[in-house]
């Protein structure tokens, strides 16, 4: 990346120089080999003498950069709202009528996800006005898209939130076993679970999730969404409250 802009820097110096030649703007190809390697030469020369400029340019690439891609993620929440606030699939938690709403992608095998988790819980157990919605996002291979079809399936039983907490609780490796044996500590029906984890609205769900993460550019676990930001990475307590409460206090 740092390699990219410095040609970027030397290329527009270059130009410049060109722009301010005796006989007026010119084409690269109207240079001789040996007129081009003087004006390379001058280039060097000046970016060695004068590092700041580099400097200067790489942080006003890394601006432009921070500055679009906010632009980007602001229009793409704004084109997304819908699904990401009120999509009726995605399970709930906390007060459905809140006035602040997280949404998470998350997925069950993801290490990062389970080390915010208590912080999750905890916050949902402080924060009596926060609206907190669930966005299964399995991207870590099969074994993550069963537990979350799972997850799902579980709604349909009235058990999610168990089944969640149980899931995030859980060490150690996660497999088709070890997600049955949840599903049985949290009272699912085995049977019923196989059948509903199958149905094709399930699958469903789970790429409209995929497609809503990708719209937003979150391509791992955890992402958030609080207010108009898009936080990638886990967060910890006191952050999560501090951004919840800057959005309070910008309604």
């Amino acid at each position: 990346m740092v390699y990219r802009f410095c040609r970027l820097a030397a290329a527009t110096l270059a130009l410049t120089l060109l722009a301010l030649a005796p006989l007026g703007p010119a084409s690269a190809d109207s240079f001789t080999p040996d007129q081009r390697k003087d004006i390379e030469g001058i280039v060097h020369d000046y970016l060695l003498k004068h590092p700041d400029i580099m400097l200067e340019v790489l942080q006003a690439a890394e601006d432009r950069i921070k500055s679009d891609s906010h632009d980007k993620a602001a229009q793409a929440l704004k084109d997304h709202r819908r699904e990401l606030l009120n999509d009726p699939d995605s399970p709930i938690a906390g007060n459905p009528q809140g006035d602040v709403t997280v949404v998470e992608f998350f997925d069950y095998r993801c290490p990062y996800c389970k080390q915010v988790e208590p912080a999750l819980e905890a916050l949902l157990g402080e924060d009596r006005k926060l609206r907190f919605v669930y966005k299964e996002f399995p991207v870590l291979g099969p074994d993550s898209t069963t537990a979350s079809r799972a997850a799902l399936a579980a709604r349909k039983q009235g058990k999610y939130d168990a089944f969640h907490r149980e899931m995030m609780a859980l060490k150690g490796q996660i497999n088709e076993a070890a997600i049955l044996k949840i599903a049985g500590t949290v009272g699912l029906d085995p049977d019923r679970l196989k059948r509903d984890m199958a149905a094709p609205e399930i699958g469903r769900m789970l790429k409209d999730n995929t497609s809503l993460a990708e719209a937003l550019q979150i391509r791992g676990t955890p992402g958030f969404v609080i207010g108009d930001e898009i936080v990638p990475g886990a967060v910890d307590l006191g952050a999560l409250k501090e951004m919840i409460a800057d959005v309070r206090q910008h309604k």
